[in-house]
């Protein structure tokens, strides 16, 4: 397929884009830095700028497309990741600004330009627990994608706003948009720095309700859902199969959400922001179990 993808230079962005290109597909990044990938071209450019975002849906995707003499095609599919990447790296009117305001160019520009297949990152931060003032616990776990988000910070705010401005294009268009609530992402060479202290300490991840999304896993999952076709608007949690910490769920819950009540049974290292979702309906099998790259104490 080809695939323009926003914000392929970031951190999650630049393995996903990568694990597309090695799947064949051909891939324009749109961002504001090059990506410097060979075989992707580096197209730059601002996704606050409507009219940017418009003339980018209309690109070549390199100089090698312009010898079949057609002009510029319409692309296949949107990865949208572009975007203030957390709390606190923007003062919070920037930070919406830019996710919200650019999101919304973002689909629309695609749906009006004929593209038929847009993936958009959201985040974990949505369910209300990560960026909260105080230690907050969730309604009930596993997070699950039913369940009645309610962030209070900036960021997972303007995440929520995308997912409602997602669905609503997509009742307009028909086309299929997927949102990808992103776990907490974890590159190749962070194994080895992020891990080992959660043996004793698992307390770290609490925030993010234990969980991870290994980069490269992150885009297996973007693949499939390029591959899965008629779902219309849909919203899939991106996250690994199990904790990253090496507890159990039973001493997890019983030190960290004593009060928080379970709507069905847990493995014993299952994921408490569950993958269930893109496992059965996208057939997403994790590769990268954090346990392959750093010893499992409990063994």
């Amino acid at each position: 397929m080809r695939v323009l993808f926003t914000g392929g230079s970031g951190k999650a962005g630049r393995h996903v884009v990568a694990y597309l290109a090695a799947k064949g597909h051909r891939v324009l990044n749109v961002d504001r830095v090059p990506l410097g990938l060979a075989g992707v071209h580096d197209l730059i450019g601002d996704i606050t700028d409507a009219g940017q975002m418009y003339s980018a849906m209309h690109s070549h995707a390199g100089f090698d497309e312009m010898e079949t003499g057609l002009g510029a095609q319409t692309f296949d599919a949107v990865v949208h990741f572009a975007a203030i990447p957390r709390l606190l790296l923007a003062p919070d009117t920037e930070t919406y600004r830019v996710n919200v305001m650019g999101t919304y160019n973002v689909i629309e520009a695609a749906v009006k330009m004929g593209v038929k297949k847009i993936i958009i990152a959201s985040s974990e931060t949505t369910y209300g627990v990560c960026f909260s003032d105080g230690v907050v616990d969730p309604k009930v776990l596993p997070l699950e994608e039913d369940y009645d988000i309610d962030p209070m910070d900036s960021y997972g705010l303007s995440k929520q706003v995308n997912e409602i401005t997602a669905r609503s294009f997509q009742r307009r268009s028909g086309v299929d948009i997927y949102a990808l609530r992103i776990g907490n992402v974890i590159e190749p060479h962070e194994y080895e720095t992020v891990f080992p202290p959660l043996a004793t300490n698992p307390g770290l991840r609490r925030r993010i309700a234990f969980s991870y999304i290994d980069a490269r896993d992150l885009g297996q999952i973007v693949d499939l859902c390029l591959g899965k076709n008629g779902l219309g608007f849909q919203v899939f949690n991106a996250a690994n199969d199990t904790n990253s910490v090496p507890q159990p769920n039973t001493e997890l819950l019983a030190e960290f959400f004593p009060n928080v009540p379970l709507s069905r049974p847990l493995g014993r290292h299952e994921s408490l922001l569950s993958n269930r979702k893109i496992r059965e309906v996208l057939g997403f099998r994790e590769d990268h179990n954090w346990r392959r790259y750093v010893a499992d104490p409990t063994r």
